[in-house]
């Protein structure tokens, strides 16, 4: 057997059975179980360890931060590598380039880290979620309405190879396998080991603006927003979201909006809709921390829970979706569910890079249905199942951090990126080292 200067595990061996959860954030996981854990002390470790799974006959499976709400990393019959300890960080003050490893958290370790030198990258709302899986996802970051996918600004990556081989992937070395990481998730074919990111310079002021209004204004409000929503610049970040406030035994939707630079005057159009006399509770262009922000996705999004999620990028007129949204946000089965309609107007006037993330519109719905107790189980997997097929036949597609194929398929790609994709796991992997996605998406 291969020696690794990281910890390695197999079925039946003292803590293993913990070495497969560790770092799980849903604790509401499958029962599917690798055949050996590899937790790397470093590269040489993730390219011995893919060729020991060739040796063995098992597959590949990689977990960096462990958030994916279905569990991607648990698979049977496979070597999972651990990732855990790559969380290195390197900035070059020269380029304004970060380096980082795919196991680092985003919020909570990267965005202090840049904060000290007066840079920001735009890292996943949850700060506890890794950059692998939310970057190889295309990551659906802060802003990402106006600044684009966080994959967009990955300048380049290292990635062991399915042969077990350390390459640089760019657009001009390795550019197959760098188009297909950003956006594939956990249909890539290889480890990345490290990411360098284009950063940006931080923001000099934050400005919040937010709207609370009782569930039974949701059709005006959304009827609304569907329209002012056209309204708002680049430089915010906007969203419904359908939540049940703290003490209180009843949903409401809020309309919740961050500047980042473009001061009051960008968040104006919030004040149109025609029952904002109505609303519970106000914040008009008031500023607002980063920590505040981060402090309030760890609240919305607590550890030690059972997730139920879903997603989907809409099209279809007011008159439309509606209808088919509404439930959505003003009857949740848990007082800790909670539901998000976001807009990226923008980013659909804008010319994206030609990269695996290919499905996409200007309009996103995602639910996250949140449990304590096995219990609640049913009823969540219920309460989200109707969700979904209430705004099915308005879905584009999906985004991959926020699906699970095994319960409700959808597209991810477009037509000719999934063909590209297909080719290009072929040349790259052509024993299916790497397994590919849990269940199969709708192509």
């Amino acid at each position: 057997m291969t020696a690794f200067t990281g910890a390695f595990w197999q079925s039946g061996d003292t803590g293993f059975a913990d070495a497969t959860t560790t770092r799980i954030f849903n604790h509401r996981r499958p029962s599917r179980r690798p055949a050996a854990v590899l937790r790397a002390a470093h590269i040489a470790d993730v390219m011995a360890g893919v060729k020991l799974a060739a040796a063995e006959g098992w597959q590949v499976a990689i977990r960096s931060g462990g958030h994916s709400w279905a569990s991607w990393s648990l698979r049977e019959d496979t070597l999972l590598i651990d990732l855990a300890r790559f969380t290195g960080k390197s900035y070059d003050p020269d380029d304004g380039i970060v380096a980082v490893g795919p196991a680092a958290r985003g919020g909570l370790d990267l965005d202090p880290y840049l904060a000290g030198h007066d840079r920001f990258f735009a890292v996943g709302h949850s700060p506890t979620v890794g950059l692998g899986g939310f970057l190889l996802q295309g990551g659906m970051g802060w802003n990402c309405r106006g600044w684009g996918w966080a994959a967009e600004s990955i300048e380049s990556m290292d990635v062991v190879t399915a042969a077990g081989e350390l390459v640089r992937c760019s657009e001009t070395e390795n550019a197959d396998l760098f188009w297909a990481a950003r956006g594939s998730g956990p249909g890539f074919v290889g480890v990345v080991t490290e990411f360098r990111l284009r950063t940006r310079p931080r923001f000099r002021e934050l400005t919040r603006s937010s709207y609370v209004y009782p569930a039974q204004l949701a059709p005006e409000v959304l009827a609304w927003y569907l329209t002012a929503r056209h309204d708002l610049p680049p430089s915010v970040e906007l969203a419904a979201v359908g939540c049940t406030p703290t003490g209180s035994d009843h949903p409401v939707l809020i309309i919740d909006a961050v500047s980042f630079d473009g001061g009051s005057a960008s968040l104006a159009a919030l004040g149109s809709c025609p029952v904002v006399g109505n609303a519970l509770a106000t914040t008009v262009a008031q500023p607002v921390a980063f920590a505040s922000l981060n402090a309030e996705q760890l609240r919305g999004n607590p550890e030690h829970h059972r997730y139920f999620a879903d997603n989907a990028f809409l099209t279809g007129s007011a008159a439309q979706l509606v209808p088919a949204l509404v439930p959505a946000f003003t009857d949740l089965p848990t007082a800790k569910t909670f539901t998000v309609l976001g807009d990226f107007t923008p980013l659909m006037g804008r010319q994206r890079p030609d990269m695996a993330l290919s499905v996409q519109t200007d309009l996103y719905f995602a639910a996250y249905v949140i449990g304590e107790t096995s219990a609640e189980d049913a009823r969540c997997r219920s309460w989200l199942d109707g969700a979904m097929q209430r705004v099915a036949p308005y879905s584009a597609g999906c985004y991959l951090g926020d699906s699970d194929f095994t319960v409700r398929p959808d597209r991810v790609m477009s037509d000719a990126a999934w063909s590209k994709f297909q080719r290009i796991r072929t040349a790259r992997d052509p024993e299916g080292r790497f397994p590919g996605y849990l269940g199969a998406p709708v192509q």
